[in-house]
């Protein structure tokens, strides 16, 4: 198995593909191109700090071989090593999860037969939003629904365009909309971003810590009175009220420790606004593919991410399942990491056996001994695929701009999960 599976893009030779989605945020955007110069890629149609910095990350094809223990060995040994360790382990964590659908597929597949603990890189985030949403429920917006009827948005902790800089962009209303918007931010100074141009944009410090000044803003939209109310604030859950249609905008990537809490009160102004007028969620998270990881997860087995699967059924734990709480603890023993969005997503120091599927670039950072290290191609750039945008209403196809000779994450956890079979059935014909 020494490539991917997938068809390579005809645009791989050269050329600028106009149907390309970018696959290096949750926004998934789709209406740019990749002009491919002798290996390298250059973003056409736009100035996306992102997705030009992370296709900076992906110069010519080089050959790329897999590691076991530092030494480069060929693609089968590296799986056979890895089936090896797979199959000795008691409780494997597979962490990182930065992929597509069939990646996260096959993944879930390799998992069920071993009986692993699922948790995405950015699970931490992950978990504000499940927890409160598992709590409370919630009524969410889409991109389309900003464009088409949004007269107020609110970023409360975010200026949204620092992690996802396309946003005002892609939601910015559309032409003849009939209304005019108006933009607050609440705790971060408004960027110079595309799509703000000719709005109007307003900035309110926040009343004491983002705890205090979400709790005020949701009982001030409650129309109750605290004992001291910040009358900014309450000026704004007035506008609130008023807005034929208020989106809420917040980032769980950036909520302190304990943001669930923020995040249940943030889910209960949505829920307060609806009961006089319109109003939506949008949450800016599922970077590094934590999106469909979650989706897929979820979706397989009828729970989300930090749950184990397995033979005997499964068993979901926010806390409990935690990446950093398992290693720390010595709860696992092995890890399988998922990095194949980039290199920005190395695995977590620990001295447990670990399996990396990863970025040809993390190739550096995982050469100790007890590491096996299997390259593959990347969504969106060396390999098809699907990922789920941020508003979750839609799944939306990454298409290979060149060729790279890589296997996909689904490729290697097929080709593990049949080792695995295999071991199984030699094990139950032995007498």
């Amino acid at each position: 198995m020494n490539a991917s599976t997938q068809a390579p893009n005809p645009a791989s030779t050269g050329g600028s593909p106009q149907d390309w989605t970018c696959p290096f945020c949750s926004l998934l955007c789709d209406g740019f191109g990749v002009e491919v110069r002798q290996g390298s890629l250059r973003l056409v149609g736009s100035d996306c700090s992102k997705a030009v910095q992370a296709l900076a990350g992906f110069d010519a094809p080089r050959p790329a071989p897999a590691l076991v223990d530092g030494r480069p060995v060929a693609a089968e040994a590296a799986l056979d090593a890895a089936a090896d360790r797979l199959a000795t382990c008691r409780l494997p964590l597979f962490g990182g999860l930065a992929t597509d659908v069939a990646g996260m597929r096959a993944l879930y597949r390799l998992a069920n037969a071993g009986g692993a603990i699922l948790d995405h890189a950015r699970g931490d985030a992950l978990m504000h939003v499940l927890r409160a949403l598992q709590d409370r429920g919630q009524m969410f917006s889409t991109l389309a629904e900003i464009r088409n009827r949004a007269d107020l948005v609110v970023c409360i902790g975010t200026d949204a365009a620092t992690g996802f800089p396309e946003f005002f962009r892609r939601s910015a209303p559309v032409e003849g909309a009939g209304f005019a918007r108006r933009v607050v931010f609440v705790g971060a100074q408004p960027p110079a971003a595309p799509g703000l141009e000719g709005l109007q944009v307003q900035h309110l410090d926040p009343a004491g810590d983002l705890f205090d000044t979400v709790a005020m803003l949701a009982a001030l939209v409650d129309e109750h009175r605290p004992p001291a109310p910040d009358a900014a604030l309450a000026d704004l859950a007035q506008m609130m009220r008023a807005a034929r249609y208020c989106v809420v905008v917040w980032e769980p990537g950036r909520l302190p420790p304990q943001g669930a809490l923020i995040a249940e009160a943030l889910l209960r102004i949505v829920m307060s606004l609806n009961r006089g007028t319109r109003a939506g969620a949008f949450i800016l998270g599922g970077a590094d593919g934590a999106q469909t990881a979650n989706a897929v997860t979820t979706w397989m087995s009828g729970l989300p991410l930090r749950t184990r699967v397995g033979p005997h059924g499964v068993d979901h734990d926010p806390l409990q399942y935690a990446t950093a709480r398992l290693l720390e603890e010595g709860a696992v023993d092995l890890l399988l990491w998922v990095a194949s969005l980039g290199p920005d997503l190395g695995p977590p120091a620990t001295s447990l056996p670990r399996i990396v599927l990863g970025h040809p670039a993390l190739a550096a950072a995982c050469g100790g001994r007890g590491v096996v290290f299997i390259p593959v191609a990347t969504p969106g750039v060396g390999a098809g695929g699907h990922m789920f945008r941020a508003d979750g209403v839609v799944t939306l196809p990454v298409r290979a701009v060149r060729d790279d000779g890589l296997p996909t994450v689904a490729d290697v956890a097929a080709a593990l999960e049949a080792r695995l079979a295999l071991r199984r059935l030699a094990a139950e014909g032995t007498p």
